[in-house]
């Protein structure tokens, strides 16, 4: 895997995780009771997106440490999913 595709992996990873977990624990101004004119009671109040980052930054590290040795020492290969899914390729040659 190269640097590009290793840091494309993990941005992909992290903004998928980040949407994930920002609806968590989250308080709009309904829930509080407290809805500013002219704004929706949905919109938040206390968001904490801080922290949400922080949770997302080690989480979406584990998931792509999970990924990236899947990928880096062929457990799962594109010939692997191939012949379980569609069998076009020919099989590996055997060296």
């Amino acid at each position: 895997m190269a640097i590009t595709s290793a840091l494309v992996l993990y941005a992909v990873i992290w903004f998928m995780t980040f949407l994930i977990v920002i609806p968590i624990r989250l308080q709009t101004q309904g829930d509080l009771g407290n809805v500013v004119h002219g704004t929706h009671a949905s919109s938040p109040e206390v968001h904490n997106l801080r922290k949400k980052a922080k949770i997302t930054t080690l989480v979406a590290l584990v998931l792509w440490g999970i990924i990236a040795s899947i990928i880096i020492f062929d457990v799962i290969t594109v010939r692997d999913i191939d012949s379980w899914m569609f069998n076009r390729m020919s099989p590996r040659e055997a060296n």
